[in-house]
């Protein structure tokens, strides 16, 4: 971990490359991995094998937590976790990266690599998302379907927690509002101090928005009288905005806050 005086000295050199504007942007992004993430895995049914734990009898665990398990292990030698945007499922046991460290600029407190919600994240995407967006059925494509689940979960694992980087942008705009409720370990004035529910109305409002317009499915016949299908139904994107996305990532700003004197 790095100390307090190197993180002084390489906060004061990356602070111009961090805004606010700079941040939204980031988020606004974000929005447009997720919302064809979504896409590309509603090509395929549920196929609840591959989430069962019993369907791979020997091993203990589903199909899903195997194949992720090993892709952050492929993950982790190509140095993907270096990065202080990317945050793993499975942290047990990751191999070292065969490549040299990148250096990232240094601009959150060495205390955010310890925060990590992805188990959270990982039981609603499986629990309460990913049967909101998918039909009932199984075509027996697991390997492509659980391709399209790691892209899904990697894209909003990305976004809650850069909510660490919303922290900080924040905190250095505020830092005695911030540091008062951070010394009482005061979670409710962090979170009301978080909370902006006019943009968050916004945020639902563009995602969905481009989902319509990401998601149509384009036809050349006049047929459907001025129907429009979705790939992906706009207001399941709003939905995993405004119930887990907005939510948790504000978690991530109140945990990271709490650590961010230490």
């Amino acid at each position: 971990m790095a100390s307090s005086a190197s993180f002084a000295r390489a906060s004061g050199e990356a602070s111009n490359q961090i805004s606010l504007k700079s941040v939204r942007e980031t988020l606004i992004r974000q929005e447009d991995s997720i919302i064809f993430s979504l896409i590309e895995r509603a090509r395929h049914p549920y196929n609840a094998p591959a989430y069962d734990k019993s369907y791979l009898k020997s091993s203990g665990n589903s199909l899903a937590e195997i194949f992720v398990k090993e892709a952050e292990h492929l993950h982790a030698k190509a140095g993907r976790y270096q990065n202080p945007e990317e945050v793993p499922f499975f942290t047990d046991d990751l191999p070292s990266p065969l490549i040299p460290s990148y250096d990232y600029p240094q601009v959150l407190h060495p205390t955010a690599a310890s925060v990590n919600i992805n188990k959270t994240i990982w039981d609603m995407y499986f629990n309460e998302l990913l049967p909101l967006f998918t039909v009932e059925g199984d075509d027996g494509n697991y390997a492509s379907t659980l391709a399209s689940d790691l892209v899904c979960l990697q894209a909003i694992s990305r976004r809650i927690h850069y909510g660490k980087f919303v922290a900080e942008v924040k905190f250095r705009d505020a830092p005695v509002d911030y540091s008062s409720a951070i010394h009482d370990k005061d979670k409710d004035t962090l979170m009301r101090m978080l909370t902006f529910e006019r943009v968050e109305e916004m945020v639902k409002r563009r995602v969905e928005q481009k989902a319509m317009v990401f998601g149509q499915e384009v036809t050349m016949e006049d047929e459907k009288d001025g129907i429009v299908d979705y790939k992906v139904n706009p207001s399941v994107v709003s939905r995993l905005y405004g119930d887990w996305i907005i939510p948790l990532t504000k978690l991530v700003e109140v945990d990271y806050l709490l650590r961010r004197l230490e």
